[in-house]
This record gives structure tokens, C-alpha cells and sequence, in this order.
């Protein structure tokens, strides 16, 4: 591939929160040139997701990773939703000319200590369905060489940022959250704890609600300062980036006893709080915190951000960014850097040895 080309890119993200796979159809070099054609985010089933977190609570009884016939059956119908998620961006953005799909896959277990990380996906199946080359397993090859395996989307928050007066802070709040520092050539990326996943975790127990809507029942809800402290109380939150989180490392096992809405409360409150130390590891104040991932739809948690930080935070949308797609666009965009043999990560943000390229290419036709 010409190193100068910009050409079409789809890019496939289904994060452990198991709301829906994001399809992202952009027009990039895989350097400086970024234009956003396309998203769609596909709803898993009730039975897709009994299905995959399923599968991820046996892969966490796992010493690694290995052959298991639910695990299986999992990554079968994870490649199945995918390649119907491709064919729904396709139709809906008549696009006929891509050059590649990055396909990150769905993370069940994410173990660098270990020198493994688990993403469900087939790219060689992935790629003979559409018809289209396949770059996926990218984080595999930085936890071999003995880095973190993420986050990745620095380096996409990176070519989105360029031009602005830094220092610049994203903040990603998915599942797990993770912020990226942007100042001139210094970027520097880690998990700063929880975002959703703890939040979801426990309204899912407490009402049976896939997430806390609109965070009405945080809002509804009074903070226990003791239960957020003993939360606190982790050696991660000390721990010098970069570094990164299993969604499962933290459970919402000190908020129970609390009543409803003051359990929404101190997960929402430990998650905005684990933001701010966060934050006070990185080598000067932030100037600006934008803000995607589906976190930035609850209120509450973006107003205890903005409380505890002292900082206003920006959802990414209000500069003409894609909240939603953000994470699916820039699995399109290192699908790019890896065809061109550029780095998708870095010392300072995996801890890689060095800047590397990653990923598996997976021809359409071998």
C-alpha cells in the first residue's frame, strides 16, 4: 500500500460493556488524514450477550487461552454478528471500495501480567464473509513484547487532536476508562479504573436495567464516602502508567448493602474519582478534557467528573467528532498504520520496548 494513499477503512468494535457492535466506515493515510463517512452500532441479543459473558467468566477461570467448546460457540457467533454488521455499513453507505476492515474483536480476558490477551474473532473467516482483507489480534503482538496490549486508540486521538494548543486530554469512558495526554510529541495513555462497567454492573443486579439511564438513580442517590474510600484504597490507583485493566478487576462487591440509588451513586462517584487520580500522574494539568465513549450520556457521572477533576468536560461530539464511533473509527485507522507497517503503539502508552506496528493481516484472497 502507498504510504501516502488515503483509502476507505472499516473499522469493528464490540467493547465489554455488550451493548452493540460499532461498524465505522472512515477515509484516512493512517497518518494526519481522517474523514468519517459512516457508523452503524449493532444491538446484541439478550441471548448474544447471556452468550459472550458466558464465555468471559470461563475464560477468567482459564490459565490461558485455549481450546473450550462455549468459548467456541462464542467467537462463531462474534464473527457471525460482525459480518452482518459490515454487510448493514456497506448498504447503508454505499461504499464498494475497502481497501481493509480492522476488527478488534470481543475482549473475554485481558491478562498482561499474564502475557495474554483474549479477543473472540476469526479475521481469516471475517475476511473470506466480506470479501475485504482483515486486520485484526492487535493487541497480541505489544503483550509478547511485553507491553499492555492498550489502549490502542492513542494514536488515532492523536491525528484527531493535531493542531490544537495542548496539553490535551481524551477520555474514553467505556467499559473500563482510559485517557490519553496529547502535548506536542509527548503522549502518554493508561486505564484510569472503571467507567461503566461497575455502574452497569450494579443496576443490572439491583433492577434488572442494562445501564443507569440518563443517571437517574445516582442522581436519586447519596455518595458513602467510607465504602468510596476502601475503593480506593488499590495499589493500581498509585501505579505509574502505563498501565491497563481487565473490566473484571474490580467488582461491585463493596457498595453492596447500600440501597439502590446511594450504590449508583458511589460507583458513579468512585468511577469520576478514579478519573481525577488519573489525571494528577500526568506530567502537566490538562487544558481540556474531551470526552467519548458511551459514559459522556450520563449526566451525573460527567458532572462528578467535572466536580472532583476541576475540570469542564467536553463530549467529543461538540468538535464535530463521533462520540460513539470513536473506537471503531480508530480500529479502522491502525488497520491502515499496520498495512503500512506504521506503529499503532508506543512506550508511553502500552509501555511497548519500543514503537510498534500490530496486528494479523488476513487477505480476502489468499
Amino acid at each position: 500500500m502507498d504510504k501516502g494513499a488515503c483509502v476507505k477503512a472499516i473499522g469493528l468494535m464490540s467493547g465489554t460493556s455488550l451493548d452493540a457492535i460499532d461498524a465505522a466506515l472512515i477515509e484516512t493515510d493512517g497518518e494526519g488524514q481522517v474523514r468519517s463517512l459512516g457508523f452503524v452500532a449493532i444491538e446484541w441479543s439478550a441471548e448474544d450477550r447471556e452468550l459472550l459473558m458466558a464465555a468471559t467468566e470461563r475464560a477468567l477461570t482459564m490459565a490461558s487461552p485455549g481450546a473450550d467448546p462455549l468459548i467456541e460457540r462464542a467467537e462463531a457467533r462474534v464473527g457471525a454478528a460482525h459480518a452482518e454488521a459490515v454487510a448493514t455499513l456497506l448498504r447503508e453507505t454505499g461504499a464498494d471500495d475497502v481497501a481493509v476492515i480492522g476488527f478488534h474483536g470481543q475482549t473475554i480476558a485481558h491478562r498482561p501480567d499474564r502475557g495474554w490477551t483474549w479477543q473472540l474473532g476469526d479475521g481469516a473467516a471475517l475476511a473470506a464473509a466480506t470479501g475485504i482483507d482483515v486486520v485484526a489480534d492487535l493487541r497480541s503482538a505489544d503483550v509478547a513484547a511485553g507491553g499492555q496490549g492498550a489502549p490502542l486508540l492513542p494514536v488515532y486521538h492523536r491525528a484527531l487532536v493535531a493542531g490544537q494548543t495542548g496539553p490535551v486530554a481524551v477520555l474514553n469512558l467505556g467499559g473500563v476508562a482510559n485517557v490519553t495526554y496529547i502535548d506536542g510529541d509527548t503522549l502518554i495513555a493508561f486505564d484510569t479504573g472503571p467507567a461503566n462497567g461497575l455502574i452497569d454492573s450494579w443496576v443490572g443486579e439491583t433492577r434488572g436495567a442494562r445501564f443507569d439511564e440518563g443517571g437517574a438513580l445516582a442522581a436519586a442517590g447519596r455518595v458513602d464516602e467510607a465504602v468510596l474510600t476502601a475503593m480506593l484504597d488499590h495499589p493500581y490507583f498509585d501505579m505509574a502508567p502505563p498501565k491497563s485493566l481487565d473490566r473484571n478487576d474490580f467488582t461491585v462487591q463493596p457498595a453492596r448493602g447500600l440501597a439502590e440509588a446511594d450504590g449508583a451513586a458511589t460507583l458513579t462517584a468512585f468511577t469520576a474519582q478514579t478519573v481525577a487520580e488519573g489525571l494528577r500522574l500526568l506530567p502537566t494539568r490538562p487544558t481540556r478534557l474531551i470526552v467519548a465513549g458511551g459514559g459522556r450520556h450520563n449526566p451525573t457521572l460527567m458532572a462528578m467528573i467535572a466536580e472532583r477533576t476541576g475540570l469542564t468536560p467536553e463530549p467529543a461530539d461538540t468538535l464535530g467528532w463521533n462520540g460513539d464511533a470513536l473506537e471503531a473509527e480508530g480500529f479502522a485507522y491502525m488497520a491502515v498504520r499496520a498495512l503500512k507497517g506504521l506503529p499503532i503503539s508506543f512506550p508511553g502508552t502500552t509501555g511497548a520496548p519500543e514503537p510498534m506496528t500490530g496486528g494479523v493481516v488476513h487477505r480476502a484472497c489468499a
